[in-house]
């Protein structure tokens, strides 16, 4: 069964994600967020921290990278487990390597699992399948981040090709399966973690037949909170992703938008119950 992790902005936390064991926090929140921290600085024993470097949301913003040095102590804050090691979206795989090498021990040394996402520049497949190869192979890395960005990226249909882009990441587990590299991942005891959500909530039920440890989104409550329900169409999502940044400020007292959420989130918990029978 997949472990899903959802996101929620801060004011909504305990209400929309206080059952959940598994959470995936976000460095940039850490840093600015006190209220954000005092939620997450304590954890029941069977509860998992991913700390994620906020990559995703830096390059949305075209903004530069979370500083790698301030994410031993950004993990130490909020009981982290595996921090996210710093990637560069857009970049040559090499970059996001060079980066593990240095920061991975430091990781360790501090009782942290490490988290690895591969990249590559846009369009440059080889690159990325090299670069996921190389996290499947090395003692550097415990988990793996199947990236709503590289995947795409690596594509070529990250921007305006919401199709090519939902079925993007099950294309490219297939052709990771293909080269034996997910098995040698598997074999090697990675956990593979899936980076967010694309165009709609059944990419869960269309990359069901791999094995994947944890999956991370804020799409159910985010769209939920902006009154939008999942649906029957083929994605789940008809129109494709809520493309609307998550303001992580946002609070509501409309009980019909919490319900919105809470039912948007338990369509994908159903998902990842079903994909464990």
């Amino acid at each position: 069964m997949v472990d899903f992790c959802h996101i929620a902005p801060t004011p909504h936390l305990r209400d929309l994600c206080g059952q959940q064991t598994h959470h995936l926090l976000l460095a940039h929140l850490v840093e600015e967020d006190e209220k954000y921290v005092q939620y997450y600085n304590w954890k029941p024993s069977k509860n998992v921290h991913i700390l994620d470097n906020s990559a995703f949301e830096m390059y949305k913003q075209g903004r530069d990278m979370y500083p790698s040095d301030k994410l031993i102590d950004m993990g130490k804050r909020v009981c982290a487990d595996y921090v996210v090691m710093s990637d560069y979206p857009n970049e040559p795989g090499s970059k996001t390597i060079k980066a593990a090498q240095q920061l991975a021990p430091q990781f360790k040394d501090n009782g942290f699992g490490t988290f690895f996402v591969p990249q590559s520049e846009i369009g440059d497949l080889e690159d990325y399948i090299a670069t996921f190869a190389w996290a499947a192979c090395s003692p550097l890395v415990d988990y793996i981040g199947v990236s709503i960005l590289g995947v795409p990226n690596a594509y070529g249909v990250e921007k305006d090709n919401k199709l090519q882009r939902y079925v993007s990441r099950f294309h490219m587990m297939k052709e990771l399966e293909r080269r034996g590299i997910l098995k040698l991942a598997y074999l090697n005891n990675k956990k593979i973690h899936f980076l967010g959500m694309v165009d709609g909530p059944n990419e869960i039920e269309l990359c069901g037949e791999f094995c994947i440890n944890t999956w991370d989104s804020s799409a159910a409550v985010w769209a939920g909170l902006n009154g939008i329900s999942f649906d029957s169409s083929p994605t789940g999502l008809i129109n494709g992703k809520f493309e609307e940044e998550v303001d992580f400020n946002f609070v509501t007292m409309d009980k019909e938008l919490l319900a919105l959420a809470k039912q948007n989130q338990q369509y994908i918990n159903d998902l990842c119950e079903a994909e464990a029978r």
